[in-house]
């Protein structure tokens, strides 16, 4: 009979994507592994094979389970870190499995690779978000870049609904994955849909202002952050009215020479 895992964690769809190198090392470790949260994010743990059952509730007998990473304040993982540590390895060592190999990429491929473009200007906070005008402007740099910009509205995002020329209205995440993999490059504020663009393997921006990129740094090979230089960042959730942090002007000056240079990187990887 197998060894069986149990892994739980409450949250957002970036919370959750944060646990799956967890996953991913248990079920390679031998362990029949399920993971408790929210089912419409860890259905991709299963999808991928790093999970074999997703459950919303704890099971009824959790004697069953050999190991048990249970990340919340009545778990036997606290959710934040006392220090300042990337959360996958803040995991990883309470687990005893630090150094344990793991993927930086989804194995979720696509074969018809397009130069599109994702943006998504919101998060779930607006507290974290970067001004709208801000992603005008990368729009139409992209566009005049060669891209097809697609905007992405979640169903947190309801009031920009038919803003935009071109939207995806997010209701799936599963379905999500498989479109951003047939695109090349994302941008974003600090959100879930970063972390999984991030994961994807996009060319991925994240653009952090009062929340913290060290702490909460996606999984990826390919991700860039823009962050304030100021003392008082991060000070999520305790955010000052004037948000000098994701001043659109400051934004802006570090992210058109990013993109530059990450475009070459695209047409070099990928002559579309």
């Amino acid at each position: 009979m197998s060894k069986r895992a149990l892994v739980y964690r409450r949250g957002g769809l970036g919370d959750t994507l944060l646990v799956f190198p967890v996953l991913e090392i248990l079920r390679k470790m031998g362990f029949h592994v399920t993971a408790v949260g929210n089912t419409d994010y860890l259905v991709l743990a299963k999808i991928v094979g790093w999970a074999d059952s997703v459950l919303s509730e704890f099971p009824e007998e959790l004697d069953q389970f050999d190991k048990k990473a249970i990340i919340g304040i009545d778990g036997n993982i606290p959710p934040f870190p006392e220090k300042r540590v990337w959360i996958v390895d803040y995991y990883l060592e309470r687990l005893g499995l630090s150094g344990c190999e793991y993927s930086r990429r989804l194995p979720l491929d696509c074969s018809l690779k397009s130069k599109k473009a994702y943006l998504h200007p919101s998060s779930g906070s607006k507290l974290k978000n970067a001004p709208l005008e801000v992603f005008l402007e990368v729009e139409k740099f992209l566009i005049g870049k060669g891209f097809e910009v697609l905007w992405l509205i979640g169903e947190a995002e309801e009031e920009l609904k038919g803003t935009f020329y071109r939207e995806i209205h997010v209701r799936d995440i599963a379905e999500l994955a498989g479109k951003l993999s047939c695109g090349t490059l994302f941008i974003g504020n600090d959100s879930g849909f970063a972390h999984l663009a991030s994961y994807i393997g996009l060319y991925t921006i994240v653009i952090y202002g009062p929340s913290d990129p060290v702490v909460w740094k996606p999984v990826g090979e390919r991700v860039h952050q823009i962050v304030p230089g100021l003392n008082c960042a991060p000070c999520f959730p305790d955010v000052c009215e004037e948000r000098d942090c994701l001043r659109s002007g400051y934004i802006l000056e570090r992210l058109f020479p990013l993109l530059d240079h990450i475009i070459v990187k695209i047409n070099e990887d990928n002559p579309l």
